[in-house]
């Protein structure tokens, strides 16, 4: 090769070189997850709940508005001293194929379905499960622990009532039972109430038992948009607030008197309810990687 040819083929290496180098410090820097001063909070879709009529919560689908369906949300709180990630979804993501995924939820056409999985979307914003320093779930049941295996490495913050239905006998023959099992081996905190998650007011578990033993909810206080009251299944439908109607499989007097606490601090405090079921009111939420702060 001719000295010209050496040089020109020197400097396309050296460009290459070049450039890989500043994607690479592009990628290494998106990976990292972002530093905040004060609460953020990301949105994730992490499927949907095809519904039937709405009778199991003593409503119409007139009444809820024509869509019975459910939105199934997962939420990541960012705090300048660690992360909780709220709820895992209805589907793991190992069964979450390219196009997405449809299974078949007992009779009348109900079904779950997803299309991203819960991990790609924490990465897309630079956090893997290493990088959750709390799991939090609202309760027990599978739309909302599909994933909780993942996050095993995670402190988990639960409701002792509602660690002790989970690793019952009669939980462990459940089917959902195999999504949550590494939970049992977690470092745990065990919760008799509410809990201030980083001892500044910011975060707070909410203790709302009645559609399961140990239910909460999560109070995120956010500095431009306000205090968010995130309810698991405390609600299902916007109507049954205005219609003033419980769940059949609730212990509906701690149901009631959940809501009734939660009313309170939705007055002292006058944060935004979000349902997390509620379809129509999830639409217009922002998704990651946009985010309330």
């Amino acid at each position: 090769m001719h000295t010209r040819q050496w040089r020109v083929a020197g400097f396309r290496l050296a460009v290459v070189i070049l450039v890989g180098a500043l994607v690479g410090g592009v990628l290494s820097a998106q990976s990292k997850p972002p530093q905040v001063t004060s609460p953020r909070l990301y949105v994730f879709d992490c499927g949907v709940l095809v519904r039937g009529e709405p009778t199991n919560y003593n409503l119409t689908s007139a009444q809820v508005g024509g869509n019975t369906n459910f939105s199934d949300a997962c939420f990541l709180i960012v705090h300048p001293r660690g992360t909780v990630l709220w709820d895992v979804g209805i589907i793991p993501d190992a069964q979450i194929t390219p196009g997405g995924v449809e299974i078949p939820a007992g009779r009348g056409g109900n079904a779950n379905k997803a299309t991203k999985t819960l991990k790609s979307q924490l990465a897309a914003i630079g956090y893997a499960p290493k990088d959750i320093t709390y799991l939090a779930v609202s309760h027990n049941h599978a739309d909302h622990t599909a994933n909780a295996n993942d996050y095993a490495a995670s402190t988990w913050l639960v409701q002792k009532k509602e660690r002790d239905v989970m690793f019952s006998d009669q939980a462990r023959q459940q089917a959902n039972f195999a999504n949550y099992r590494a939970l049992e081996n977690s470092k745990t905190t065990l919760l008799e109430g509410d809990h201030d998650v980083f001892g500044d007011g910011t975060v707070m578990l909410i203790f709302t038992p009645g559609h399961t033993p140990g239910h909460q909810s999560l109070l995120v206080k956010l500095q431009k948009t306000g205090p968010v009251l995130l309810t698991g299944d405390l609600y299902h439908y916007a109507a049954e607030r205005t219609l003033k109607t419980l769940p059949n499989g609730d212990n509906k007097e701690q149901t009631a008197a959940s809501r009734a606490k939660v009313e309170d601090l939705l007055k002292q405090t006058g944060a935004q309810l979000w349902i997390q079921h509620d379809i129509v009111s999830n639409a217009k939420l922002k998704k990651s990687p946009q985010y309330y702060e």
